[in-house]
């Protein structure tokens, strides 16, 4: 039946029918919607891992005994399953092994802006990019009889405009595939560097194999138009360049991007005038293609940063864009802000009055860095704020203990900060980690965490308690807070800046906009006592805005936390319609 489905939805679609068995995953935009989807078909055992490198290796050990396996993460997370990615490169693969990785090319939730091609070039593994959700499906499927055929992990490369936009699926059934028997082979699965080195020369004649095998495969191909201007490209750039061009290019559609081929593109090459490589991000393409000695146009008028469109490749490479494809580029703007209610708030209140130098982590707290409360000072990848608290307080001494805390959210804790909170107990400085607990993993969509007690499905599974787990870790100072009680926020920070030994603070209250959270009725101002201070207005609450020289309260937004009204000297906002 045909449908229209989400790029994500259609890979985890060709999960399903390839046979696919274990799925584990980390979330992050614009991966998290693959498994999500997985999950909603019950052959397929799904989960979320603590971290991406939890997740790779969960996938290799269900691909040793047998299964068909997935892990996915989005760029930034295959940083940190690089680990196992390299060196099950060499071990090969027992059952089929997919990989997922989302890039976000316009860092639209990210903080780096980095090609994903680099780490399938480097680990020696190959990469497939669809285009769209129809090849995201496919491409899915035929991942696994790729893996299992050359024994090797595959990466499927999504990016978010693929992953999050529609087009048709024509799904079919499920594939039951038989377990492949598990065998005792040493020389093959132990990376001991006596092992290893044999292997490598195994990876590289797989390589050369690949490399055969792109010249004639399916996921690359020649649509052959006016040969005045041929275009080399791949996933969403190939989309752009159909719209621009249509029949007035011949295309050479790459959907194998590692490793790629040779003897292709030297064909294809030859039988146009002048030839182009359009890519996001880096030339990768236009590298390889200057290695085989072309003259291509590419990275020299394209730019190596953000997203392509249609608009920018038709201006960049001389060609006027139809009317009824052309975008409106000009957007209103929509600046991100923590939500009404938001948890993080108050206690970024607190820090900021306070003047502390925070050292944030990556989570929807990263907000905490924009004005009015201009709280952050530092956000650099899962976990780094507590690690980089060790090195500043170590480095300063007295001088930054006093006024500097980390933050981190309880699903970053347990993917990358318990390792960090080791490091302050073992080496010992006068380091204040608070823990902003608000009961799931709030900026990917509200997934469930080691922390929660529920699992992918929501039903009930392990919790890992964080007061007993900080105090295991060495920790003597564990404090628990409201971040809605502004007074209790304050006295406990100051109480643990001031201790002269390593402390956890655990700010915990579920998120807002969780389902199970019942709200208080909204807050309304009393304007014959509203002065106009805003200091209301501090909390950068979108709820709160000054209509005149009064403060102004949207009803449809407040959920009654009561936080400003904990700043207001003169009993202006109150409960209920007044």
């Amino acid at each position: 039946m045909k449908q229209l489905m989400l790029g994500n939805q259609a890979l985890a679609r060709g999960l399903y029918e390839a046979g696919c068995s274990v799925v584990s995953s980390y979330p992050g935009t614009p991966s998290t919607e693959v498994t999500e989807e997985a999950a909603k078909y019950d052959e397929i055992y799904c989960e979320w891992a603590p971290n991406e490198k939890v997740a790779m290796e969960v996938a290799f050990g269900a691909s040793l005994a047998g299964k068909r396996s997935f892990c996915g993460m989005k760029h930034v997370g295959l940083n940190v399953a690089a680990d196992p990615l390299f060196t099950c490169s060499y071990t090969g693969v027992n059952a089929g092994m997919v990989i997922c990785v989302a890039d976000d090319a316009g860092m639209h939730s990210s903080q780096n802006e980095q090609d994903s091609r680099h780490h399938a070039i480097a680990s020696k593994v190959p990469m497939l990019e669809p285009s769209d959700s129809g090849e995201a499906y496919e491409f899915a499927k035929q991942a696994f009889k790729l893996s299992e055929e050359f024994d090797t992990p595959v990466i499927i490369k999504m990016c978010t405009r693929v992953a999050h936009s529609q087009s048709i699926v024509e799904a079919g059934v499920r594939e039951e595939v038989d377990t492949i028997p598990y065998e005792k082979n040493i020389a093959k699965y132990v990376m001991m560097p006596g092992n290893a080195i044999r292997r490598h020369p195994v990876v590289e004649e797989r390589t050369r194999k690949l490399i055969q095998y792109a010249e004639n495969c399916a996921f690359n191909r020649v649509e052959m138009g006016d040969t005045k201007l041929g275009i080399i490209t791949s996933s969403t750039s190939y989309q752009y360049v159909k719209e621009v061009f249509g029949e007035k290019a011949s295309i050479l559609k790459l959907g194998l991007i590692n490793p790629l081929p040779e003897k292709l593109i030297l064909n294809f090459a030859a039988k146009v005038e002048k030839l182009a490589i359009v890519e996001e991000l880096d030339p990768v393409i236009e590298n390889h293609c200057k290695h085989l000695g072309l003259t291509v146009t590419g990275k020299d008028v394209l730019p190596l940063e953000g997203e392509y469109s249609q608009n920018l490749i038709a201006e960049k490479l001389g060609e006027e864009v139809p009317a009824y494809r052309k975008l409106n580029e000009t957007m209103p703007g929509r600046p991100p802000v923590m939500c009404a209610g938001c948890p993080h708030r108050g206690l970024f209140y607190i820090l900021s009055k306070n003047q502390c130098t925070v050292l944030g982590d990556i989570g929807c707290y990263t907000l905490g860095a924009v004005a009015p409360l201009n709280a952050m000072e530092m956000t650099l990848c899962m976990g780094a704020s507590v690690s980089s608290i060790h090195g500043f307080n170590k480095a300063l001494g007295e001088a930054g203990e006093e006024k500097t805390v980390a933050v981190i959210g309880d699903s970053t804790f347990m993917h990358s900060g318990m390792t960090g909170l080791a490091n302050i107990a073992y080496n010992q400085s006068n380091s204040t980690v608070i823990i902003l607990d608000n009961s799931i993993t709030g900026m990917t969509g509200h997934q469930q965490n080691p922390t929660t007690g529920y699992n992918i499905k929501g039903d009930p599974a392990g919790k890992i308690d964080l007061e007993s787990l900080c105090r295991a870790m060495g920790f003597g100072r564990v404090a628990v807070i409201d971040p809605y009680d502004l007074e209790e926020c304050d006295r406990v920070v100051k109480e643990e800046l001031a201790a002269k030994e390593p402390s956890v603070i655990i700010s915990r209250r579920p998120c807002a906009l969780l389902k199970y959270v019942k709200h208080s009725a909204p807050l309304a101002v009393k304007e014959d006592r509203c002065v106009g201070c805003k200091s209301c207005m501090r909390l950068g609450c979108p709820a709160i805005s000054m209509k005149g020289k009064k403060a102004a309260i949207d009803n449809t937004l407040c959920v009654g936390c009561k936080v400003c009204q904990q700043l207001c000297k003169f009993d202006a906002l109150q409960p209920g319609e007044v």
